[in-house]
């Protein structure tokens, strides 16, 4: 275990170990990423625990009805699997795929600054807190700024999403402050 705060750095947030399945150590997890087995493509995930990042060799992962479930190198008892439950799963930023043009991972979005430019004027809104997803689009959960209010913005870049500058720091939106 480690609480590095380079190696955190480094990571990247990928999913959760929910629950444990079965009596011989496989787990349930629940994957942030799109297609959800993607996560099964690292076999080396850390996962945060009391005293910091534990790294964990994955030896075989699959699909099962409408998740995931795992095994960890070494995990052969459910009390042992027990242990990694809900706990989150994050992966060297260095392995995830490269992104084309106008594409973003989530983690990129977290933590930039949002502008509004509706009818002329310029809004602070604050900053990207986090992504969440809806089942319809993904949206920015956005805090602070002047008023200091949450602001829930659709991630529909031909709609709402005007612009993003991730060497600036800064997404610049159309969204009526009111909203």
């Amino acid at each position: 275990m480690t609480n590095n705060g380079e190696i955190t750095d480094q990571l990247v947030t990928v999913g959760r170990v929910t629950t444990v399945y079965g009596v011989r150590g496989w787990v349930k997890v629940y994957s942030y990423t799109e297609p959800m087995d993607n996560i099964l493509q690292f076999p080396k995930w850390w996962l945060r625990g009391p005293k910091g990042w534990e790294a964990l060799e994955i030896d075989a992962g699959k699909r099962h009805g409408k998740g995931l479930i795992v095994h960890v190198n070494g995990i052969d008892d459910r009390d042992l699997a027990a242990r990694l439950c809900q706990r989150d799963i994050a992966v060297a930023r260095d392995l995830l795929p490269e992104l084309g043009q106008g594409e973003y991972y989530w983690h990129q979005l977290e933590g930039l600054r949002v502008i509004s430019r509706f009818a002329g004027e310029e809004h602070d809104f604050g900053i990207v807190a986090r992504m969440m997803e809806t089942g319809a689009n993904d949206v920015l959960v956005v805090r602070g700024g002047v008023d200091k209010r949450e602001r829930l913005i659709p991630y529909l870049p031909d709609q709402f999403i005007a612009d993003i500058d991730l060497e600036a720091g800064v997404i610049t939106v159309d969204w009526d402050p009111a909203f």
